[in-house]
């Protein structure tokens, strides 16, 4: 199929030729008929992808100290290298999509197949949409006005934020797409309605609405005029819906507001405010967010749990079918703003040169006839026919920073990359070289030309793929964790055990292979040893996927395994009893705030400190190792120091964690042959340590293993 992407790097928008996603539980998988170009929104990001170094940076200076603050830990190559790979992802464009629904995914009961449906999926024949994006099609509306259904969801939510009253006066600033929708809606309300741009075509428009609108370019003082309208009262509410850089923008709409007026902001202004523009009048201010309530929920939009109507009545859903509705009664006109209808293949007429365009809605029209393959080869990269051809399964950052990279630098044959929306896994198989990209990933299990798949999908499928891979005969890495749960654990030792000679599987645990540990660890040499681990971690959002126990498994059992598997590594013998310690009065099971005493069979003693409440400017992560009246300290994987040690005092070298040369080793096996670079039973016993140490918080007492 093919999608419109922008590339952030080259600064090009294009036609990309992708997989078809595959449909997943509580999704629609959508073929599209029609898509509305949303040419403010789409502009900031064509011309943000066009923009050189210097002015993306000018543009989000946030970002920017963010990059600075990660110099100073991690070191100017590895920090430059991933700003690079950020901007080397595409930039799906899009979002206000229609078609027929041509599969449901288990748990979807409110749709079948063959239903036209509106959602905000991209400008792609085939999308892939959670259902609660997703609304029913009114057999009276057609297609090309049904994907104005997200443009109006945004302006619909601006009013219901601005509470508009029957027979107030409302400003809308801004007669874009926008403006003009939510300027019909508020005279479909009973205000009086007053509209301002600068764009005469866009004035005009509104007035044929019956809105009173102005040009302000043409001598027309908005805040005069306002005043005059209302016989000095003021206006009732002011809606912006405009894109300005200046300030000037939310002062005039405080000049132009009655005492106690209520101000909106729907679009992008500056926002550097007078504190007496507000005080005076005692104006309320507020940022209208997206389509309505649950935008940005993922309990809502990727999970399918909706609110209770009774105690949240406008939910985005609520608000497609809102607005889907307006149009079948007429009380909202969108065909009137068609400007234009383009051919996808034509899509250049649109994105060429967005700034020129007099346009105010264009639509983009699909193709009957498309492809539905979900394996798309990659052009003039075959390889010879033989074994050490590898497949990944994921294509997200880390994979697109670290695993391909490093895989490129082995000179690995990859032939597969798979991911279920498609998209990332063409854009990342181009950059990798391999040979096919893939939304379906058990292509790569039936290929017998792969001999080792590579899994680097959300924590909570590592257990199931890393099964089927073994079923299916093929050697597996998967990055960490191994699994969630101990039953799926015990299902995997299962496969493991019954898979063919010479199927391995591979845990990436990569800091064991860094030429620092492997230096610590001749060095300290055998016996007991008290270890000390620990690892600024940094803050991450409760409402990342990773704190979710059934996605990401919470932050010990997905991050906190790398530094149990070091320190065995480093002790050299297994765990047998684990206790855990964590942060606050009440701790919780996916707290990443903790303590974690390993007690080994030989006698050594670790402890792993793993906290998240410490500064960025810190060093990441320090491991220092006490034995035979020698210590040594290892400082962010940098520089390992020695004291008391005969004929070393430190070892320094750019930040090396160990994932280039662990990738490097795993490519020679598999083409090579040799024992697995992990045994099977260290994996083990370190993911029932981490599990140990779930259950010894939850117990407060010590965990046998």
């Amino acid at each position: 199929m093919k999608q419109i992407i922008q590339d952030l790097k080259s600064g090009a928008t294009v036609l990309e030729e992708v997989p078809v996603p595959l449909v997943k539980a509580g999704y629609v998988l959508i073929k599209t008929t029609r898509t509305l170009v949303s040419l403010g929104t789409e502009r900031m990001l064509v011309e943000f992808g066009k923009a050189n170094l210097i002015d993306k940076a000018r543009q989000q200076p946030d970002k920017v100290k963010q990059v600075l603050d990660k110099m100073k830990t991690d070191g100017i190559q590895p920090t430059l290298e991933a700003v690079f790979n950020k901007l080397g992802q595409p930039l799906p464009l899009g979002y206000c999509n229609v078609g027929k629904v041509v599969a449901v995914g288990r748990g979807v009961t409110e749709f079948k197949v063959g239903d036209r449906v509106a959602s905000n999926g991209n400008h792609a024949e085939y999308v892939c949409v959670p259902q609660n994006l997703v609304a029913a099609i009114p057999d009276s509306v057609s297609d090309e006005e049904a994907a104005f259904t997200v443009i109006g969801s945004i302006a619909l939510q601006g009013i219901r934020n601005l509470n508009p009253q029957l027979g107030e006066t409302i400003v809308v600033v801004g007669l874009g797409l926008i403006g003009l929708v939510a300027a019909q809606l508020l005279k479909a309300n009973g205000c009086n309605v007053i509209g301002t741009d600068f764009d005469q075509q866009k004035v005009d428009m509104a007035n044929a609405f019956g809105v009173t609108a102005i040009n302000p370019g043409a001598g027309t003082d908005p805040v005069k005029f306002v005043q005059d309208v209302t016989r000095g009262i003021g206006a009732d509410g002011v809606l912006i819906t405009a894109s300005a850089k200046s300030d000037e923008v939310i002062h005039q709409c405080c000049e132009m507001s009655r005492k106690r007026g209520r101000i909106i902001l729907v679009g992008v202004i500056g926002l550097n405010m007078r504190r007496d523009d507000f005080y005076k009048k005692e104006l309320t201010f507020q940022v209208s967010c997206s389509y309505g309530a649950g935008r940005y929920d993922e309990e809502y939009e990727n999970k399918g749990h909706d609110y209770p109507l009774a105690y949240v009545r406008w939910t985005e859903k609520r608000n497609f079918e809102t607005i889907l509705g307006a149009i079948a009664s007429g009380g909202l006109d969108v065909k009137s703003l068609i400007t234009e209808r383009v051919a996808l293949a034509d899509y250049q007429e649109i994105y060429g040169d967005m700034r020129k365009r007099g346009s105010i809605a264009s639509i983009i029209e699909f193709p009957e006839e498309t492809s539905e393959s979900r394996v798309v080869r990659i052009e003039g990269k075959d390889f010879k026919a033989g074994n050490g051809k590898i497949g990944i399964i994921g294509a997200g950052n880390y994979t697109s920073s670290m695993v391909v990279p490093c895989l490129q630098k082995a000179s690995a044959q990859i032939k597969y990359i798979a991911s279920a929306g498609g998209l990332n896994a063409k854009v990342l198989a181009k950059k990798a070289g391999a040979e096919c990209a893939t939304s379906d990933y058990k292509e790569i299990l039936q290929d017998p030309e792969v001999s080792l798949v590579i899994v680097t999908t959300r924590h909570n499928l590592h257990a199931r793929m890393v099964q089927e891979c073994l079923e299916a005969g093929k050697s597996v890495f998967v990055e960490k964790p191994l699994c969630l749960h101990p039953e799926e654990l015990e299902a995997i030792e299962t496969a493991y055990k019954n898979a063919p000679e010479g199927t391995t599987l591979t845990v990436g645990f990569n800091r064991r292979f860094s030429p620092f540990a492997t230096k610590l660890k001749k060095l300290a040499g055998d016996g007991p040893k008290n270890i000390v681990a620990t690892m600024n971690a940094g803050f991450i959002p409760a409402d990342v996927w990773v704190h979710d126990m059934e996605v990401g498994g919470g932050r010990i059992l997905g991050e906190a395994c790398h530094f149990i598997d070091l320190c065995s590594y480093l002790a050299g013998s297994r765990v047998v009893a684990v206790c855990m310690n964590a942060l606050g009065p009440d701790p919780q099971e996916n707290t990443d705030n903790a303590s974690i005493i390993l007690r080994y069979e030989n006698g050594s003693n670790a402890v792993i400190n793993y906290f998240a409440n410490g500064s960025k400017s810190y060093a990441k992560e320090r491991v220092e190792v006490f034995s035979q009246e020698r210590v040594f300290v290892l400082d962010n994987w940098r520089k390992l120091t020695g004291f008391g040690v005969k004929g070393f005092s430190k070892m320094k070298g750019t930040m090396d964690k160990g994932q280039k040369v662990q990738f490097a080793m795993l490519n020679e096996r598999i083409r090579e042959g040799g024992k697995s670079l992990i045994p099977f039973e260290s994996i083990s016993n370190t993911t029932r340590a981490c599990f140990a140490a779930i259950q010894s918080l939850k117990e407060n007492r010590w965990i046998d293993v």
